[in-house]
């Protein structure tokens, strides 16, 4: 048990145990998903970023927010009552091939993906430990296999994950720290990684279970893993996959027919 007798991310039960989430990036797309899993689960929800999702996420709240900048980070968290759960989502990046010339673009990819994450997670970390809560850091599987046209996003993720399990370490037993390693997600998006709905269907039938995940399939898991069901759970990685990739090489061999000789 942590000091004070109640596990990481524990209620009491009750409407005063209402718990505060914040979601960084839960606008749209993946993180609109983690919003409206932890809204549906009865938490009170503020999602921030730099611009207002395109239309009201039910049960959340909205505050601008540019997580680049770090004092206005420091201070978005210095004004907030509480908080129990701290959904690390903002990120992503285009798809750019390494060039020399590109190296100013590529390490902001890695300060969104990365350093964004690092700043947020101190600057909400008094208010988690008073509360005994979370942090779910949204990851990717680019950050475990090479990712051409994204690395500088992959190596961002991979040190993400890193950092969580580090941070884990540190900060136990009064948070817990996880990362949430999401695979390919169908958002609006979508047309932009993949193509059209061919393309779409195409990429989906190389995922095990035979679709792309769903914004809600994201946020379930990530409403677990600071739920009280994960509450020996801290330092860990959450593959949300579908079951992972094929081997390429089991598509490119040329074997027999199987039978022994």
């Amino acid at each position: 048990m942590p000091r004070g007798g109640k596990p990481c991310g524990q209620r009491t039960g009750g409407p005063v145990d209402k718990r505060l989430v914040v979601v960084t990036g839960g606008t749209r797309g993946v993180g609109a998903g983690i919003a409206r899993a932890f809204a549906e689960a009865g938490d009170e929800v503020v999602v921030c970023a730099r611009r207002p999702p395109p239309a009201p996420l039910d049960g959340c709240a909205f505050h601008p927010l540019d997580l680049r900048d770090p004092p206005a980070v420091r201070a978005f968290f210095g004004r907030l009552p509480r908080l129990d759960v701290l959904v690390n989502n903002a990120g992503g990046a285009p798809y750019r091939l390494l060039t020399g010339a590109d190296a100013e673009r590529h390490a902001r990819v890695i300060d969104l993906n990365l350093v964004t994450p690092l700043t947020a997670s101190l600057a909400a970390y008094d208010r988690l430990r008073r509360a005994r809560g979370s942090v779910v850091m949204i990851g990717s599987v680019s950050g475990t296999r090479p990712s051409p046209g994204t690395a500088a996003y992959g190596a961002a993720k991979a040190g993400l994950e890193n950092l969580a399990r580090s941070m884990a370490m540190e900060w136990a037993p009064d948070v817990r720290v996880n990362t949430l390693v999401a695979g390919m997600v169908r958002t609006e998006l979508s047309h932009l990684h993949y193509g059209d709905r061919d393309g779409i269907g195409a990429v989906s039938r190389t995922v095990p279970l035979g679709r792309l995940a769903a914004p809600a399939d994201i946020g379930g898991a990530a409403v677990f893993l600071a739920s009280e069901a994960a509450a020996y759970i801290t330092g860990a990685s959450l593959l949300v996959h579908g079951g992972g990739e094929r081997p390429a090489f089991l598509d490119a061999a040329t074997a027999d027919d199987g039978k022994e000789r």
